[in-house]
């Protein structure tokens, strides 16, 4: 599988544009390209998009993690240029305003071989879990119901391998121990403690970081 990050409050390519909030592009062979959240702003959101070379009108789907602005705000631009788009979103979330085609999540759900939903866990956000042959991917919108809680629930599809995303105030450090991969992104308060603690498998995030699972 390749993730590319889209929207985050780094750059790594100077051509493209930070900004508070995260999104990025999930590609497992043999599935549709599902977007995981879209950034806060549709302008920083498109101006990176086409700054990677990554065509809106070919994004099948969206996944909301939860419904706070920074994770949902470029929604709606991106709907206008391809309205065909199918979006999930946790039960918590309003319906966003010009999908056609909305599946709200509550319970834990499979949404292609190999692709789940959490579930909406602490009455907010959901995850995304892809399974590959080394393991579960684990790849967070803020991590607002916990590390923890979010690895107990991924893991009854399998053992977690990897984690990509934002963590915000994340510190139960040990959790860590066991993945071959962690990419702290966006809200993650404690990033240089991650990177001193696992310096071997903290991978630094950044808009135009490609990641090759």
């Amino acid at each position: 599988m390749r993730i590319t990050i889209i929207y985050d409050n780094k750059v790594l390519k100077k051509e493209l544009k930070a900004d508070w909030g995260f999104s990025c592009l999930v590609e497992v062979v043999g599935a549709p390209r599902i977007l995981f959240d879209t950034g806060a702003s549709g302008a920083v959101l498109l101006h990176n998009m086409q700054g990677l070379g990554l065509d809106p009108g070919t994004i099948s789907e969206v996944f909301i993690s939860h419904a706070h602005r920074d994770h949902l705000g470029g929604l709606s631009a991106l709907l206008q240029l391809n309205g065909k788009i199918r979006v999930y979103i946790p039960s918590s979330c309003p319906p966003p305003a010009g999908a056609e085609d909305v599946l709200r999540i509550r319970e834990p759900l499979q949404l292609h071989e190999d692709i789940f939903s959490t579930g909406k866990l602490g009455h907010i956000e959901q995850s995304l879990v892809v399974r590959t042959g080394e393991g579960l991917v684990v790849i967070a919108g803020c991590s607002h119901p916990g590390v923890r809680t979010i690895f107990q629930s991924a893991s009854r599809l399998g053992k977690v391998s990897a984690l990509i995303g934002g963590l915000h105030g994340f510190r139960e450090f040990d959790l860590l121990q066991d993945l071959r991969l962690v990419c702290p992104c966006h809200c993650t308060q404690f990033k240089s403690d991650i990177k001193r603690l696992y310096p071997e498998k903290c991978l630094e995030c950044g808009v135009g970081r490609i990641l090759e699972i």
